[in-house]
C-alpha cells in the first residue's frame, strides 16, 4: 500500500522581502510538519503554486486547479495539485505592499517585470484588492482527478460553511492509502478499486493501473493531437526521441501539464530522462538556456522571452503550430514507417476520411470517446516502437548474470541487420539516454513483462502481414487500445464518485471570513494514529510476477527483406566458393582467373559472409599454414572484404574475420611464422573502440553461456539422454540461460552463489587478456618503426582521446597534442607506437572490466600485463619483418616507358598508379563494345611536355593491351585530390584527378608503395610546369634552349644589325614612344586615352618623313609578315610615303603602328583609308577600347565591300559621334576633337568604297514599312537596327518572311540575334519563298536601299545612341556572349564529355541533357548566325565594321568566319594558315591569357575562344565537305596544339610581346635544325609533305562560291574531337609518337602476289580507327610508297602522285576524248547535295569509295573496276622513268653540310637529280640508301654563306654557300671555291629550268 498524499500545504500571498512590487508565496501551514523519512518535503512549492508570479487582483477570479510536477534529486517525480482561490486583502497589507513599491520606484526608474499586470497599482479604495491563496497536495502518485475532488471538497466546506471539521477531512486525506499497481493485491475488486471517504459524506473510487510500467494518459494524447495535428505531433515525438529541446506554450496550465504528459506517454517503452517541467514558473525562465535537452511548459504570456532561444522547438498549443529553428534538424522516422504511421493516425483521428468519397456512405458510425481515442493513438505508437525495435533482444550481450545482470546492446549489429545503417533517426535514438535506460531496464532476461514485450516478441509477423490492409491494421490498433484502456480503468463498473461541490458563482459571494488557520495538533494526532496502525501491519511488498522475457523471432526474416542492392545471386556465391577451393587445392591459375570476379562479388554482404564461412572450414585447431601464393590470395580477399566495412562493422564481417586473421599463416623461415593479421591492419575498423567492445562482449557472452551449459559431474546419464540434453542446450540462447539462472539464484546457497560469481569474473578476466593480445596483433604495424599508424588510422590518430562514444574532433584532447609535438611523429621511435597501443588497450581494458565487474586486483594485474604483451609482440614482429623483406616481391607488372618526343625529358619517373574509369563508357567496354580496358595498372610519368599514363588492364581476361592516356601539361584545367579504392586490393588509397582541356581525364589511385610525399612532389612539379613563372619556362622555349645552349654568342663579324638586336631595338623604341606606364607587361588593359600624353612633334614628323635605316629593316621584316602578304593578294593598297601615294588606291598600308605606339595588340602594318593621315589615327584610336581603332582586314573581290574590325567604343568616343549634345564638361573639347576625327575616319571608309563615291544619302532603311522595322524603333528616320525583337509572324504561315535570319531568337541565357533580321536589315521581298532549317535565302534578296557601312556592336554599348546624321552608316546592336560565358559553357561541356565519375544514369539522354545545359552549341549557333549575316551584307556590297567587346575575342571569331565563308582562298591549307596568322596572331588574340599559360592568367582560367572558332569551322566543313582543302583532322590538330605549348606559334598575346621576346622574326632569320620545330606551321608543312593526314581528298572547290551554312542548333553536330579517345597510343596529334599502321609480315605473302587479308579486331576506343582502317586512297598511296621502297627507289611525294592520279582520272573519264571532265574532284553534284555531307570520312566508311566517281557513267563502276583503273594509272606514272640509277644523276660530288642544331659539319655525297628535281645526299659514294632529300621546288634562293662554328678550318671562306628553302636554311661548304661555284651554278640552272 502507498500513501495517497504525502503533504498538505496552505500557501498565501506575502510581500516581497527585497521590496519589489511583486509579492511572493508564503507557506502558512503544512501537514505533517515533520518530513516523512522516505519522502522529504519538496522545496520551492510556493513558486509552482503561482507560476506567473504572486500578484494582487482588482476582482475576485474563479478558483483554478492544475497539477505541477517537481522532480527531486533521485529523479522521483512529485505531483503538486494546486487549487487557488482569491480572498479580499487586509488594507494594512495592501498599504505595506504599496509603500514598498513606491520605495522601489524611487530607487529604480522602472520595474523590470511585466508591468501591466504583474505589479498591482493601489486603487482609490484599497478594499477592492484580492490576494491568491493556494491549497496544495503533494503526492508521488498521479491521481489528478482524486486530487481535484479532494481539494474541491475542502474548498466547498470552507465556502459553503458546511458543518464538517476541516482538520478531520485533511487528516483523513493524509492517512488515506491506496494499493500499489500490479501484483497479487488486485485479486479482488475491493483491493484493486479502492473506495475512500474523507468524512464529509463523500465517496471516491481510486482505480490502480494493472501494470505499473504502462503510463496513464487519460485524454492527454488525444488532446495533444487535437491541438497540434498529426504532422506536428510526429515532429515533437521525433524531437523528444532524438534529444532536442521542446517547449510548450499555452495560456492554460492544465493544458501544458496534459501536453507534456501526452508526449511522455507516446515515448513508451522509452522513458524520458532529461529535464521535465510541465509548468515552469516565471522566476525560473533562465532554465530554458540550459544546454541539455528538456520538455518544458511555459505560460504563453512569456512568449516574448522565449523568442531568443535559437535551438528550442516551440509548440504553441493554443495556436496549433510547431516552430523548428533553422539550425535544428529533426530526423524523421525511417520510411516506410513514417508514411504508415501517418496513415494509421489519420484513420484513427478522422475515420470519416475513408468514407468521404463513397457514393453511398454507410450510416454514420459513432466516433470513439475521447478516452478511447487516446488509447488508440497510443496503440499506434506502441506498434511503431515494436516495428522499430523488432529483434532487439537478439542484439543484447549478457556480460554477467550474477550477482546482478550486466547487459550491453550491440548497436552496430542491430543497425546492420535492420539495413538501417544510414538512418539518422534510429542511429540517434540508439545513442540516446532513453535507449540506454531501456536496455538496462528491459534487457534483463527474467522480470515482469508487459504489453510491449508481448507485442515486440509475438506480433511483428502479424504487423508485417497487415502492412497493406488498413482495416486489419485498424483492428489491431483497437485491440491494443482496449488493453491499454483496461489497464487504466480495470473496474469501470465501480467508478462512481460522490463529492460535494461549491455552488454556482460561489466565489463571487462575500465570504464572512478568510480560510481559517487549521489546528496542527488535531491533524498531527490523526496522522500519528494511522502511522501506529500501519506499523503493526505487515510491510507493503510489491509482489511481482517474474517470467522469462520472450525474445521473438531472430533477425533472419528481416534480413532477407532489407538487404541492399548487392544481394548476391547464388551464382556469385558459387564463384566465391570455387575460388577459395581452387586456392586451397593449389590450382592457382584457375583461382587467378576467378579473382577479379570474386573481388567484384565481395561488394555484397552475402558474398563477404560466404567468404568468412568458407575460410572457417579450412582452419583446423585454430591454425592453417599456407604457402606464399595461397597466403597472398587469402590476404587479398580479406582486405577486399574489410575495405567496405565501416568503423562500426554493422554486418559483422570484421568480427567473423577476426579469428581467421590470427589463424592463417605462412612459414617464412624456421621458427618465424607470419600471420594474416600483419597484412590486414590498414582498416579503420581495427582502431575503433566500439568494435572491440562489441566483439569482447559477444565473446564473453558465448563463454558465460558455455559456463552454465556444461553438464555437472554428478549428472551421469545414459548417452542417449546426454545427446538429447545437448541438442536442447544448443537451442537455448544466452538470454534463456541467464533467465533460468536468475530464477534459480534465490534458491542457491551462499557458497554456491559466491562460486558462480567467481567463475563469471574469471571468465571475463581471461577474455580481457585474450583481447589485449588480439588488439596488439592488429594495432602494431609489421614494421614498428613506421609511425604511419598513428597518423593515418582513424582511431589511433585520436588514440589519446578515444572514448566509449565515437571520437569527435573537438574532443581530441591536449594529451594527444602534446604527444604529437613531443614525438614529432616523423621520427617517432618504436616506443611511441608501443606507448600509443598500450594506452589504447589500457583504456579499453578499463572500460570493459569496470562495466563487467572485474575485481580491482585483477584490473591492476591486467595493466601490468599489457605493456609486456605489446613488447613481446613487437619483438616477434621484428623477426617477421626481417624475414618478410627477404621474400621475393610480388610480381607487379613491369613499368612501361612512354615514348617521348625529341627534346622531351622526364621530370618525374614513373609513379605506380591505377587508372580508374572516369565516366566515359568506352574504356570500360560500354556502348561501343569491347573489353574493360579500365581500370588499368601502370605508372604515371611527368615530362617537360606531358603527363603520361602507361599500363595494362587489371582484368587479366582483357589481354595484354598497352593502355596509354596522356595530355600536355599546359592543358591541365583542374587538379583534385580524391580518395579511391584500388581495383585490385580494394584498399582505400589517395588519388588524383587531372582534367585537361584536350578532353582527357586521368583519374588515378596511387599504389600503396607510392608514399604521400612522392604524390605531393608529383603535384608540386605538375603545378610548377603548368604555371611557369615566365613564358620562357614553357616547353616550346626550353626545347629550343636545350638544343642550342652550347652555342656561344655571335662574334662581331655581322655587318648589319641582327634581327634579334633589331627586335630589342624595336621594343625599346616602342616603350619610349608609349610612355613609362607601359613597361610592365602584366597589365592587359592599357589606361584610358585621357592619361596618355600627345606624341611628341618629333615622332609625328618621323612618321611622315623618310624612314631611318633601322626602321627600314623593321619595315622589310613587317612586309614579310602574313598580314602584308594577304593585303597584297587582296589588292588592299600599297606601302608608300605620303609624297608618292598612289591616289587611285582607296586604301593604303600604313606603318603608323610599326613601333606599336598606337595600339600594342595590333600588327605593325595596318590598312587605312588613303585619305587619312597617320597623325590623325592616334586621335581616332582613343575612341576605342584598347586603342583598337577600325582597320580593314579583307575586301570582297566581287562587290569590293570591305570588312573592318575594331574594339568596342569607349563611352567618350560615343558621345561626340552618336549621342545628342551633352552639357559641356571639362575635357569636352578634347573628346569632341577625337569624336570628330572618328566621324571623319568612318566617312573616309565610306567614301573609299567605289560605289559610294557618287551615291546620295537616300540608300537607307528608312523607307521600310513599320512591320519590318518593329514598333520599338523611335522614329521613321532612325538608323539603329536592333536584332533582338521577337519574331512577329508565326512559323506556320508560309508567306511570312522566314529567311535565313527569320528564326533567330534570343535563346538561352546568353541571348543572341533578334528575329527577321534578314527581312528588316536588308529589305527582303515579302513574297520570296521561305527556306526551312535556317537555310540561306536567295542571294539576291538584298535591295539597293541599304547603308554603305554597317557597324555591328554590343547592344549594351550602343544603348541610347542616335543615328549618323548623313545616314551613310548604320548601327546594328546585337547581344553577344562574353568570354566568361564561353569559359563557363566550356566547363560544362568538358564535364558532359568527360564526366569524371561513372554516372548513375549512363544513357545517351543524360549526355545530351548535359550537353544542352552547357549551352556550347547555342554559342556556336550564334557565331555562325552573326557571321552569315555579315557575309550577306558584304556580298550585297555593303561594308561591315565588327566592333564587339575589346576586339580580340568574339570580333576575331566573327571576322575570321566571315572571311572563311566568303573567300575560297582561306579554305586551302595555306590560306587557313594565313587567316589564323593574320586575324588571331597579328591582331592580338590573347592566347596566353585565354589559355592560362602563366600564373597571371591562372585565376582567369581556360577560355577556349579559338577552339570555339575551330568548332564553327568544323560545322561548316561538315556541311560543305568539298570546299575545304584541309581535313577535319587538321582542325583537331590545331585545337590540340593551340593549347599544348609544344610550339611557340600560339604563345603570348600579341606581335608586340613576341617581338619583345625575340620570337617574331627568328623563323626567317635564324637557322634551325630539323628536330626543334618551333613553329606549328612549319611542323604541319613537313608533316603534310610526308603524309596526306591533313588533306581532304574530296576537295573540289567552286571558286566563286560564298558559303552560307545552316546554323540552327538542330543542324549542328557535336565535334568528335570532344568525345573520341585512343587508348592504344594516347592523343594522335603528336605524329612522331603515334604508331604507324601495322604492316603484314612477309611470310603472309608466299607468292609475292596480292596481300592475303589478315583479320584483326578493332576496338572503338582503343585503336585509332583512321590509322588502323585508313580510307581507300590513303591505303593505296601507302601501298605505292611501300612498293617504291621495295624497288629501291626514293619514294615520290604523295601529293605529286595524287595530282597525277587526278590527271589520269580526267583523261580516262573521256571515252571519246570529249565530254565533261568528271572525277572525284570536279563534281557535278548539285549545290544542295554538296552541303549534305557527301564526303570521305576519316573512318572505315571511305574504304569502299570508288576513285572514278563519274555522274555521266553508268552505275556499274564498281570498286573492283576503280581499283584496276587506279592500278593502271599508277603504273603509267613510272613508265617515264628508266631503271638505270646513273642516268638520274645530273651532277654529283662531296660537300660538307652543317647538321641541325647542335650537330657538327659532315661530309656527304650529294647527287643533283634534274629529273626528280631533287638534291639527294648519301653517307658515301657507293651508298645506296638515301639519307635525305632537299626538294628543289621548295628552294627560294642560293646565296654565298659564312663559316660558322665547327666548319672545316682549311677551306676558303668563299667556298661556303647557303640554300634557303621555305622550311629552313641549309649551310654547305665545298672543298674549294671553284667547286662551290660549280654547285651554285648547277643548282641555279635546275631552278631556272623548273
Amino acid at each position: 500500500m502507498a500513501r495517497l498524499a504525502d503533504y498538505f500545504v496552505l500557501v498565501a500571498f506575502g510581500p516581497h522581502p527585497r521590496g519589489s512590487g511583486e509579492g511572493q508565496g508564503q507557506i502558512l501551514q503544512r501537514f505533517p510538519e515533520k518530513d516523512w523519512e522516505d519522502n522529504p518535503f519538496p522545496q520551492g512549492i510556493e513558486l509552482f503554486c503561482q507560476p506567473s508570479g504572486w500578484q494582487l487582483c482588482p476582482e475576485r477570479n474563479p478558483p483554478t486547479f492544475f497539477v505541477a510536477v517537481l522532480t527531486d534529486i533521485n529523479s522521483e517525480r512529485h505531483y503538486c495539485a494546486c487549487l487557488t482561490f482569491w480572498e479580499p486583502v487586509d488594507p494594512t497589507q495592501v498599504s505595506e505592499v504599496v509603500c514598498t513599491e513606491d520605495a522601489t520606484e524611487r530607487e529604480e526608474d522602472a520595474d523590470e517585470g511585466g508591468q501591466a499586470w504583474l505589479s498591482p497599482t493601489a486603487p482609490a479604495n484599497p478594499g477592492q484588492l484580492f490576494a491568491p491563496k493556494t491549497l496544495v497536495l503533494v503526492s508521488r502518485l498521479d491521481h489528478a482527478e482524486v486530487f481535484r475532488n479532494s481539494l474541491g471538497l475542502i474548498y466547498a466546506i470552507h465556502v459553503e460553511g458546511l458543518n464538517v471539521c476541516l482538520e478531520n477531512v485533511i487528516g483523513n486525506l493524509l492517512t488515506c492509502t491506496v494499493p500499489l499497481a500490479g501484483g497479487s493485491q488486485l485479486d479482488s475488486v475491493e483491493e484493486g478499486a479502492r473506495t475512500i471517504s474523507l468524512g464529509a459524506g463523500d465517496r471516491q473510487v481510486i482505480q490502480t493501473p494493472l501494470v505499473d510500467s504502462l503510463p496513464v494518459s487519460r485524454c492527454s494524447v488525444a488532446l495533444l493531437f487535437r491541438q497540434l495535428g498529426i504532422t506536428n505531433v510526429l515532429s515533437l515525438f521525433c524531437a523528444a526521441l532524438t534529444e532536442h529541446k521542446v517547449l510548450f506554450l499555452s495560456r492554460s496550465y492544465q493544458r501544458l501539464a496534459d501536453a507534456c504528459r501526452g508526449l511522455l506517454a507516446l515515448l513508451f517503452p522509452l522513458r524520458y530522462s532529461f529535464t521535465y517541467v510541465p509548468i515552469l514558473p516565471a522566476q525560473l525562465l533562465e532554465v530554458l538556456s540550459t544546454p541539455t535537452p528538456f520538455i518544458i511548459g511555459v505560460n504563453a504570456a512569456f512568449q516574448a522571452e522565449t523568442q531568443e532561444l535559437l535551438d528550442v522547438i516551440v509548440a504553441d498549443l493554443d495556436g496549433g503550430t510547431v516552430t523548428v529553428p533553422e539550425c535544428v534538424h529533426i530526423p524523421s522516422l525511417p520510411e516506410p514507417l513514417q508514411s504508415q504511421t501517418h496513415n494509421v493516425l489519420s484513420m484513427v483521428l478522422d475515420p470519416e476520411l475513408e468514407l468521404a468519397d463513397l457514393a453511398f456512405p454507410p450510416p454514420t458510425t459513432t466516433a470513439s470517446s475521447l478516452k478511447m481515442q487516446d488509447k488508440e493513438l497510443r496503440a499506434v505508437f506502441l506498434r511503431l516502437f515494436a516495428q522499430l525495435l523488432q529483434g532487439y533482444r537478439w542484439c543484447l550481450h549478457i556480460v554477467r548474470i550474477h550477482p546482478e545482470p550486466v547487459i550491453r546492446f550491440h548497436k552496430a549489429a542491430f543497425l546492420g541487420q535492420r539495413g538501417l545503417v544510414e538512418d539518422d533517426f534510429l542511429m540517434k535514438v540508439l545513442e540516446g539516454m532513453a535507449f540506454a535506460g531501456f536496455v538496462s531496464e528491459r534487457g534483463v532476461p527474467y522480470r515482469p513483462t508487459d504489453l510491449f514485450d508481448e507485442l515486440v516478441a509475438h506480433e511483428v509477423a502479424r504487423m508485417r502481414a497487415d502492412e497493406n490492409h488498413p482495416q486489419r491494421v485498424l483492428r489491431h490498433v483497437q485491440e491494443l487500445a482496449e488493453q491499454l484502456y483496461k489497464n487504466e480503468n480495470p473496474y469501470p463498473a465501480v467508478a462512481m464518485h460522490k463529492v460535494q461541490r461549491p455552488g454556482e458563482a460561489s466565489h463571487l459571494r462575500r465570504t464572512p471570513r478568510p480560510f481559517p488557520r487549521l489546528d496542527e495538533g488535531t491533524i498531527q494526532w490523526i496522522v500519528d494514529q494511522a502511522a501506529a496502525k500501519m506499523q503493526g501491519a505487515p510491510p507493503a511488498v510489491k509482489a511481482e510476477r517474474k517470467t522469462t522475457v520472450p525474445s521473438g523471432p531472430p533477425m533472419t526474416a528481416i534480413l532477407e527483406r532489407c538487404s541492399g542492392p548487392h544481394i548476391n545471386s547464388a551464382r556469385r556465391l558459387e564463384v566465391v566458393r570455387n575460388c577459395i577451393s581452387y586456392v586451397f587445392e593449389g590450382k592457382m591459375l584457375e583461382a587467378k582467373k576467378l579473382l577479379p570476379a570474386v573481388l567484384r562479388a565481395l561488394k555484397g554482404r552475402a558474398a563477404r559472409r560466404c567468404l568468412a564461412q568458407e575460410l572457417h572450414l579450412h582452419v583446423q585447431q585454430n591454425r592453417a599454414v599456407l604457402d606464399h601464393q595461397q597466403f597472398d590470395f587469402v590476404v587479398r580477399m580479406m582486405n577486399c572484404c574489410l575495405q567496405d566495412c565501416t568503423s562500426l562493422d554493422e554486418h559483422g564481417i570484421a568480427a567473423a574475420l577476426l579469428p581467421l586473421v590470427t589463424a592463417f599463416c605462412r612459414k617464412l623461415s624456421p621458427g618465424v611464422t607470419q600471420f594474416a593479421y600483419s597484412c590486414v591492419q590498414e582498416h579503420v575498423v581495427w582502431s575503433t573502440p566500439q568494435f572491440w567492445e562489441a566483439m569482447f562482449y559477444g565473446d564473453v557472452q558465448t563463454h558465460i553461456r558455455a559456463l552454465y551449459l556444461e553438464p555437472s559431474d554428478d549428472q551421469v546419464s545414459p548417452s542417449q539422454e546426454v545427446g538429447e540434453a545437448q541438442s536442447q542446450d544448443d537451442e537455448r540462447s544466452a538470454l534463456d540461460v541467464a533467465s533460468e539462472q536468475r530464477r534459480l539464484w534465490p534458491t542457491l546457497s551462499r557458497e554456491k552463489q559466491q562460486e558462480l560469481v567467481q567463475k563469471e569474473e574469471s571468465t571475463v578476466f581471461s577474455q580481457a587478456i585474450h583481447y589485449a593480445n588480439r588488439m596488439s596483433y592488429l594495432l602494431l604495424p609489421l614494421d614498428s618503426s613506421k609511425s604511419r599508424l598513428l597518423r593515418e588510422r582513424a582511431g589511433l590518430g585520436d588514440l589519446e582521446s578515444a572514448s566509449n562514444s565515437l571520437v569527435t574532433n573537438s574532443m581530441a584532447g591536449s594529451v594527444a597534442e602534446s604527444y604529437d609535438t613531443e614525438s614529432g611523429f616523423e621520427d617517432a621511435e618504436t616506443c611511441d607506437v608501443a606507448g600509443a597501443v598500450v594506452r589504447f588497450i589500457n583504456r579499453f581494458v578499463d572500460k570493459v572490466c569496470t562495466e563487467s565487474g572485474v575485481t580491482s586486483d585483477h584490473l591492476k594485474g591486467l595493466h601490468v600485463m599489457v605493456p609486456d604483451i605489446v613488447q613481446m609482440h613487437i619483438e616477434t614482429l621484428e623477426a617477421v619483418h626481417r624475414e618478410s623483406k627477404r621474400l621475393p616481391p610480388i610480381q607487379k607488372p613491369k613499368l612501361l616507358r612512354p615514348r617521348l618526343l625529341p627534346g622531351e625529358e622526364c621530370v618525374l619517373d614513373g609513379l605506380r598508379v591505377y587508372l580508374l574509369p572516369d565516366g566515359r563508357e568506352e574504356g570500360v567496354g560500354g556502348s561501343g563494345g569491347g573489353p574493360a580496358l579500365l581500370p588499368a595498372e601502370g605508372a604515371v610519368f611527368l615530362t617537360t611536355y606531358r603527363v603520361i599514363f602507361t599500363g595494362m588492364p587489371t582484368d587479366p581476361l582483357v589481354g595484354e593491351q598497352v593502355v596509354v592516356r596522356s595530355f600536355p601539361v599546359a592543358t591541365l584545367t583542374k587538379e583534385k585530390r580524391i580518395s579511391v579504392q584500388t581495383p585490385v586490393d580494394q584498399l582505400l588509397q589517395d588519388g588524383l584527378q587531372l582534367r585537361s582541356c584536350t578532353f582527357q581525364l586521368l583519374k588515378m589511385a596511387f599504389d600503396e608503395e607510392v608514399g604521400s610525399d612522392s604524390a605531393e612532389l608529383f603535384r608540386k612539379q605538375l603545378h610548377k610546369l603548368r604555371y611557369p613563372p615566365d613564358i620562357r619556362g614553357t616547353f616550346a622555349f626550353t626545347l629550343g634552349t636545350a638544343l642550342t645552349s652550347g652555342r656561344p654568342a655571335r662574334a662581331a663579324k655581322d655587318k648589319g644589325p641582327s634581327l634579334r638586336a633589331l627586335s630589342r631595338n624595336l621594343v625599346k623604341n616602342a616603350k619610349k614612344t608609349i610612355g613609362r606606364q607601359y613597361v610592365t607587361r602584366k597589365k592587359y588593359n592599357p589606361p584610358g586615352w585621357e592619361h596618355r600624353g600627345q606624341p611628341s612633334p618629333e615622332d609625328q614628323e618621323d612618321e611622315i618623313s623618310a624612314l631611318k635605316p633601322s626602321d627600314r629593316m623593321t619595315m622589310s621584316s613587317l612586309v614579310e609578315r602574313a598580314c602584308c602578304r594577304d593585303y597584297q593578294r587582296l589588292g588592299l593598297g600599297t606601302l608608300s610615303s605620303s609624297l608618292s601615294r598612289a591616289k587611285s588606291e582607296p586604301f593604303r598600308i600604313s606603318p603608323v603602328n610599326r613601333m606599336y605606339a598606337i595600339c600594342r595588340s595590333y600588327p605593325g602594318l595596318l590598312i587605312v583609308p588613303q585619305s587619312i593621315q597617320d597623325n590623325a589615327l592616334q586621335r581616332v584610336s582613343r575612341c576605342y577600347r584598347q586603342n583598337r581603332f577600325p582597320v580593314v582586314c579583307w575586301r570582297s573581290g566581287r562587290s569590293k565591300a570591305v570588312l573592318l574590325r575594331s574594339g568596342g567604343l569607349h563611352g567618350k568616343g560615343v558621345v561626340g559621334l552618336f549621342k545628342a549634345q551633352n552639357a559641356p564638361s571639362p575635357g569636352q573639347a578634347q573628346a569632341d576633337s577625337s569624336s570628330l576625327e572618328q566621324e571623319k575616319y568612318l566617312q573616309a571608309v565610306v567614301s573609299s568604297m567605289p560605289r559610294c563615291a557618287d551615291s546620295s544619302g537616300r540608300n537607307t532603311l528608312s523607307g521600310f514599312s513599320s512591320a519590318h522595322m518593329g514598333s520599338h524603333v523611335p522614329s521613321p528616320r532612325a538608323r539603329v537596327t536592333t536584332l533582338s525583337n521577337p519574331m512577329a509572324a508565326s512559323a506556320s504561315r508560309r508567306t511570312a518572311p522566314q529567311g535565313k535570319w527569320s528564326s533567330v531568337r534570343a535563346s538561352g541565357r546568353s541571348s543572341g540575334l533578334g528575329a527577321d533580321v534578314g527581312s528588316r536589315l536588308a529589305g527582303r521581298d515579302l513574297l520570296s519563298t521561305p527556306q526551312t532549317n535556317g537555310a540561306p535565302p536567295d542571294p539576291g534578296f538584298l535591295r539597293p536601299q541599304r547603308a554603305a557601312l554597317y557597324i555591328i556592336g554590343d547592344k549594351a554599348q550602343l544603348k541610347g545612341v542616335r543615328p549618323d546624321p548623313l545616314q551613310q552608316w548604320e548601327l546594328v546592336p546585337i547581344e553577344v556572349f562574353e568570354a566568361r560565358q564561353v569559359k563557363a559553357s566550356f566547363k560544362k561541356l568538358l564535364k558532359a564529355c568527360v564526366p569524371g565519375c561513372p554516372t548513375v544514369e549512363s544513357s545517351p539522354a543524360s549526355f545530351l541533357r548535359s550537353l544542352e545545359e552547357s549551352e556550347w552549341l547555342i554559342q556556336i549557333h550564334k557565331l555562325l548566325q552573326i557571321s552569315v549575316l555579315v557575309v550577306e551584307l558584304l556580298d550585297s556590297g555593303s561594308s561591315v565594321l565588327v566592333s564587339l567587346e575589346d576586339g580580340w575575342d568574339i570580333t576575331t571569331q566573327v571576322v575570321s568566319l566571315v572571311q572563311l565563308l566568303s573567300d575560297p582562298f582561306y579554305r586551302t591549307l595555306e590560306g587557313f594558315r594565313l587567316l589564323v596568322e593574320k586575324e588571331w596572331l597579328s591582331f592580338g588574340h590573347r592566347f596566353s591569357h585565354r589559355g592560362a599559360h602563366t600564373p597571371a592568367g591562372q585565376s582567369s582560367g581556360f577560355t577556349p575562344v579559338f577552339l570555339q572558332f575551330l568548332d564553327c569551322v568544323h560545322q561548316v566543313h561538315l556541311q560543305f565537305p568539298m570546299e575545304f582543302e584541309f581535313s577535319q583532322f587538321y582542325l583537331k590538330f590545331l585545337g590540340y596544339h593551340h593549347a599544348s605549348r609544344r610550339f611557340r606559334t600560339f604563345l603570348l598575346d600579341s606581335d608586340y610581346e613576341r617581338i619583345e621576346l625575340g620570337l617574331l622574326y627568328e623563323e626567317k632569320g635564324e637557322r634551325k635544325g630539323q628536330l626543334a620545330c618551333r613553329s606549328l606551321w612549319e611542323y604541319a608543312d613537313r608533316l603534310s609533305k610526308k603524309t596526306p593526314v591533313f588533306y581532304n581528298y574530296t576537295y573540289a572547290p567552286e571558286d566563286t562560291e560564298v558559303l552560307r551554312p545552316y546554323s540552327n542548333v538542330s543542324n549542328l553536330k557535336v565535334w568528335d574531337y570532344y568525345t573520341e579517345e585512343t587508348l592504344a597510343e594516347g592523343p594522335p596529334y603528336d605524329w612522331e609518337l603515334a604508331q604507324g599502321p601495322p604492316e603484314p609480315p612477309e611470310e603472309e605473302r608466299p607468292d609475292g602476289g596480292a596481300l592475303q587479308s589478315r583479320r584483326r579486331v578493332v576496338w572503338p576506343c582503343y585503336d585509332s580507327r583512321p590509322r588502323v582502317q585508313p580510307d581507300a586512297i590513303s591505303r593505296l598511296l601507302e601501298e605505292l610508297q611501300r612498293l617504291e621502297t621495295e624497288l629501291g627507289r626514293p619514294p615520290e611525294r604523295w601529293k605529286d602522285t595524287w595530282d597525277r592520279v587526278k590527271a589520269v582520272q580526267r583523261l580516262e573519264g573521256r571515252p571519246d576524248g570529249r565530254g565533261t571532265p568528271s572525277s572525284l574532284l570536279v563534281s557535278t553534284v548539285p549545290h544542295h547535295r554538296r552541303s549534305l555531307g557527301v564526303y570521305l570520312q576519316e573512318g572505315p566508311v571511305g574504304s569502299t569509295l570508288s576513285l572514278s566517281l563519274d555522274s555521266d557513267q553508268s552505275s556499274g563502276s564498281t570498286t573492283s573496276s576503280s581499283r584496276q583503273a587506279a592500278r593502271r594509272s599508277t603504273s603509267t606514272l613510272y613508265s617515264q622513268f628508266q631503271t638505270a640509277e646513273s642516268e638520274n644523276r645530273s651532277y654529283e660530288g662531296t660537300l660538307y653540310k652543317k647538321g641541325a642544331f647542335m650537330k657538327p659539319w659532315k661530309a656527304r655525297w650529294f647527287v643533283l637529280d634534274k629529273t626528280k628535281h631533287q638534291l639527294r645526299y648519301y653517307d658515301h659514294r657507293v651508298d645506296t640508301e638515301c639519307k635525305g632529300v632537299i626538294d628543289l621546288a621548295e628552294v627560294e634562293a642560293v646565296a654565298p654563306g659564312t663559316p660558322t662554328m665547327g666548319a672545316p678550318k682549311t677551306v676558303d671562306e668563299k667556298a661556303f654557300f647557303d640554300v634557303k628553302t621555305t622550311r629552313r636554311v641549309y649551310n654547305f661548304c665545298a672543298q674549294d671555291v671553284p667547286s662551290a661555284q660549280q654547285w651554285v651554278d648547277r643548282i641555279q640552272s635546275c631552278l631556272s629550268d623548273a
